[in-house]
């Protein structure tokens, strides 16, 4: 048996974790792959508005 109690050879089930949301960035669970390795997607929030230039007014 391990810490939790559970036979070593009983598998778990994945856990799905919540999306997690920040200022800048939020990340999320993707699929288990066919090894059972879970990763993280992450999308990033631009930092500051891109403004298209205009060229100053003549005197």
């Amino acid at each position: 048996m391990n810490k939790s109690g559970f036979p070593m050879s009983e598998a778990k089930k994945p856990v799905h974790v919540p999306d997690g949301k920040s200022r800048y960035f939020e990340t999320r669970q993707m699929k288990p792959t066919d090894k059972g390795f879970v990763g993280y997607e992450t999308v990033w929030e631009p930092f500051h508005k891109v403004v298209e230039y205009e060229t100053p007014k003549k005197p």
